[in-house]
């Protein structure tokens, strides 16, 4: 047998980002971004997935940690895990997936194929099974791709009485976005209410993509209160669990019809939306601590951050001002915008210039001219750290 020491020994000298050996070795030693030359950046963007999203807390980390170092049947992991998120969203069942978009692609195949091994061998041949989904038309979005993954037909409609027209038999569910951008002022013409008591009326499934709706977790199980058959929203944003993980919560039958679609299957549409045992513990422990989380305290700390940002900019003679809250929750954001011929500095400039310093910061550009600052989720210290590269930035300009 190897002597475990000489093992750890020679793995620590094949293996470029190892951590193996003393405390003062590995706080020495630099961290793995550091030896790939990455540089890590403060992040005023808000929770976007092309930055990874938001960062999991410590306990969430050891806990996926400890459940790599074990084999288990994922099936268990998944009913056990399950159960207990549906006790706290207040529904049947749930599944921890491949992030929203994987809840939403897969709560789409069950209702599609049930619990039926045929059909979901069959998939994405729709022959001689329903064949329709209905999203009305302001809800249309690069998201519903999931959706249509399953090779359904997509059934515009803009009114209640074109829902009511629409849920033909032909129909295995209605799809129904959560929560609306700042940036998205159209009017919804068929609200949440009356999507439920027509899909209900009509026996078909309606899912609603919760993505957008968090904060804060109360959201959630009034979703399920209210009569949503599905709910889908992403498990590596607010909640800060795994970043490729999703939550699909609802029906036993509809859930175990999901489950039979994923991975894994192997012989199904969704063999490639994997989950991990330790995503789905991970999950699990992220949203154990989220719903317990003071989200007063939260936004109060969010709100601090923002005035103190204001205040910031406006002594440099910038334009600011408060951006407002999204339709479905509170996401503090600050508007800062100048006289780019009179400073000499465009917005692509500035933003350039952040990306570019010490910290690494990123923001979002503002609609026509400026940059707008997301305080949600952000380290306390960090609006310090921006207003000093602003002061750098603009005083040189």
């Amino acid at each position: 047998m190897v002597n475990r020491r000489l093992w750890l020994q020679a793995a620590a000298a094949v293996w470029p980002f190892s951590k193996a050996g003393s405390a003062a070795a590995r706080k020495s030693s630099p961290g793995v971004y550091a030896q790939l030359g990455i540089r890590p950046l403060i992040n005023f963007q808000g929770t976007m997935t092309t930055i990874g999203a938001s960062k999991m807390p410590p306990e969430v980390h050891e806990a996926m940690a400890e459940a790599s170092r074990d084999y288990v049947y994922l099936e268990e992991v998944k009913e056990k895990v399950g159960a207990r998120i549906a006790e706290l969203c207040g529904t049947e069942a749930a599944m921890v997936t491949s992030g929203c978009a994987g809840a939403i692609a897969l709560g789409t195949y069950a209702c599609l194929t049930g619990e039926d091994n045929g059909k979901v061998r069959q998939l994405p041949d729709l022959t001689g099974m329903k064949s329709k989904v209905i999203i009305q038309k302001a809800h249309r979005n690069g998201y519903d791709h999931a959706v249509r993954s399953a090779g359904v037909k997509i059934v515009e409609v803009n009114t209640k009485e074109e829902l009511a027209n629409a849920l033909t038999s032909d129909v295995a569910m209605m799809y129904f976005l959560g929560g609306t951008s700042h940036d998205w002022d159209i009017e919804i013409p068929i609200g949440l209410e009356d999507a439920i008591q027509l899909t209900k009326k009509a026996g078909v499934p309606l899912m609603v993509d919760a993505a957008n709706m968090l904060p804060s977790w109360p959201n959630i199980p009034r979703l399920a209160k209210q009569g949503v058959d599905l709910i889908a929203l992403s498990g590596g944003k607010h909640i800060r669990g795994p970043q490729s993980s999703g939550l699909l919560a609802g029906p036993k039958s509809i859930i175990k019809a999901a489950w039979l679609n994923s991975s894994p299957h192997s012989d199904s549409q969704g063999r490639g939306m994997k989950v991990n045992r330790e995503e789905m513990i991970g999950f699990l422990v992220a949203l154990e601590r989220y719903v317990k989380l003071d989200f007063d305290a939260l936004d109060r700390e969010s709100g601090r951050q923002a005035a103190f940002l204001m205040d910031e900019c406006k002594k440099l003679g910038l334009d600011v001002e408060k951006t407002p809250f999204d339709k479905s929750r509170r996401v503090h954001r600050v508007m800062v915008r100048w006289d780019e011929a009179k400073r000499g500095m465009t917005t692509k400039q500035a933003e350039q210039a952040l990306k570019d310093g010490e910290p690494r910061i990123v923001c979002l550009r503002a609609p026509k001219q400026g940059l707008e600052f997301t305080c949600f989720m952000n380290d306390p210290g960090d609006e310090k750290l921006l207003a000093k590269r602003m002061k750098e930035i603009f005083r040189k300009a």
